[in-house]
């Protein structure tokens, strides 16, 4: 329901926007874009025309420049970026965390990239080329530089002190990381304890040095199960050598799960989990032509299959008729193994250790499944056609074909997964024809056998 609330709050700040726009009331655009926080900027604008975009961003307040293409995704962003000045640029990331002018940085071309980094001063560029000395879907790639330390040997006291004088905390701090002289990363103090120790305890007696830190080679999506599984709010990256190089913290951990989840729905459909909705037409028709083209591909090898059974097709229309229904059956319990199982491999509930117990439990159900729905389709098929042997090619098919979908649902993911590929992107593809070719191929073969 509160999700339901957001989509109408925000089609209806999209229609102001429209309206007042149509009308020439330029102010009134002004006006209600700067009542907006920028996650619900970043929405308008994702929802809006590229040309309409282009508009709305001048009249949003150049400060809050920054926040806002932190929220917009990848597609959008660029766009947005296309059409700013380098000196524009420079200010917005001023007010950006790290990573976030790291991934901005990442987009934009080479001439701006050097204009950026030389407005800043020496110790934001050395931060961002730390994070852009990363791949940006590991942990450095993700990770923020603004870090408190704490040295072990002094107090408490000397602590809070330093913590009044600074006035503000990095977002997301729920500890500060103790170091050596030399950064090398030691352990960990919780907020929570800091506050509550007596002012003249030591640091390194608070130290909780049983911490798990991230190393920068990471995957980001390593990241976001270790997040998950501990509960934590941050965590520290240290180098191999133990230097301490940052820290990431949850909200970055969320980006990363809807992003995975928004990767693996777009993926299914063959889509770029980035795409903007509202890309122009020639864009989005070349991206989905080419997974169409990979589709027509295989549905071409499902129908050299049923061209093989021509003579026994144009004998028996009622065949004809048939020959869909094992193929869409199977497809079905297919995808449904499928997902279930891609889903297992990307929360780490299913690898090599497990995948024959997985296997061999797929293959029970496709067989079961296969049993049930044989005998109600046979029976089905056997009454109206007044034919026991229709009814028992059919069921003999179905069973077929439910039991491949099983084993292809498991085998299929776990075989891309081990070539790189994303079972997501096309493991969908692939069982659809598995599934097609088993399910024409041994319909219309038995008919042939029995009825030819």
């Amino acid at each position: 329901m509160p999700e339901l609330l957001e989509q109408e709050d925000n089609q209806l700040r999209l229609q102001q926007v429209n309206d007042a726009l149509d009308s020439g009331m330029f102010v009134s655009v002004r006006n209600l874009l700067q009542n907006m926080p920028p996650y619900d900027l970043a929405l308008i604008l994702e929802s809006s025309a590229p040309k309409t975009r282009s508009i709305l961003w001048q009249f949003i307040d150049n400060d809050l420049h920054g926040e806002v293409l932190e929220e917009l995704n990848e597609e959008v962003r660029k766009g947005i970026l296309k059409s700013m000045q380098p000196e524009k640029l420079a200010a917005a990331a001023e007010g950006m965390d790290v990573d976030d002018v790291a991934e901005v940085l990442r987009t934009v071309p080479d001439s701006v990239y050097h204009q950026v980094l030389n407005s800043m001063d020496s110790q934001d560029r050395a931060r961002v080329e730390t994070a852009l000395s990363y791949d940006e879907d590991t942990a450095g790639g993700i990770m923020n530089t603004d870090t408190i330390t704490l040295r072990p040997d002094v107090t408490v006291d000397v602590v809070l002190r330093y913590l009044r004088l600074k006035g503000e905390l990095p977002e997301a701090t729920d500890s500060f990381y103790v170091v050596d002289r030399h950064n090398k990363f030691i352990g960990a103090v919780a907020l929570s304890t800091l506050v509550t120790s007596q002012p003249e305890v030591v640091i390194s007696t608070l130290i909780d040095d049983d911490i798990e830190a991230v190393p920068p080679e990471m995957p980001e999506t390593d990241v976001a199960q270790l997040f998950e599984r501990y509960d934590w709010i941050s965590a520290p990256v240290v180098a191999e050598d133990g230097q301490l190089l940052g820290r990431i913290v949850i909200d970055d951990v969320i980006d990363i799960i809807r992003e995975e989840a928004e990767h693996s729905m777009m993926s299914m459909a063959g889509l770029d989990d980035e795409a903007d909705t509202f890309a122009p037409i020639i864009k989005s028709t070349r991206q989905r032509s080419i997974w169409l083209g990979v589709n027509l591909l295989t549905a071409l090898m499902a129908v050299a299959v049923s061209s093989m059974f021509e003579g026994i097709l144009s004998q028996l229309a009622i065949l004809a008729v048939l020959n869909s229904l094992v193929p869409s059956m199977g497809g079905v319990a297919g995808n449904q193994t499928l997902t279930l199982v891609i889903r297992g491999i990307a929360l780490g509930h299913i690898g090599e250790s497990n995948s024959k117990i997985i296997l061999y439990k797929e293959l029970a159900i496709g067989f079961l499944n296969g049993v049930i729905w044989a005998l109600l389709i046979a029976a089905m098929v056997a009454i109206w056609q007044q034919s026991i042997v229709l009814g028992g090619i059919i069921a003999f098919a179905m069973l077929m074909n439910m039991t491949a979908a099983g084993i292809a649902g498991v085998t299929i993911p776990l075989m891309l997964k081990k070539m790189n590929i994303d079972p997501a992107l096309a493991g969908s593809v692939i069982l659809t024809t598995v599934t097609d070719v088993v399910g024409i191929f041994a319909f219309l073969g038995t008919a042939t056998l029995l009825l030819g």
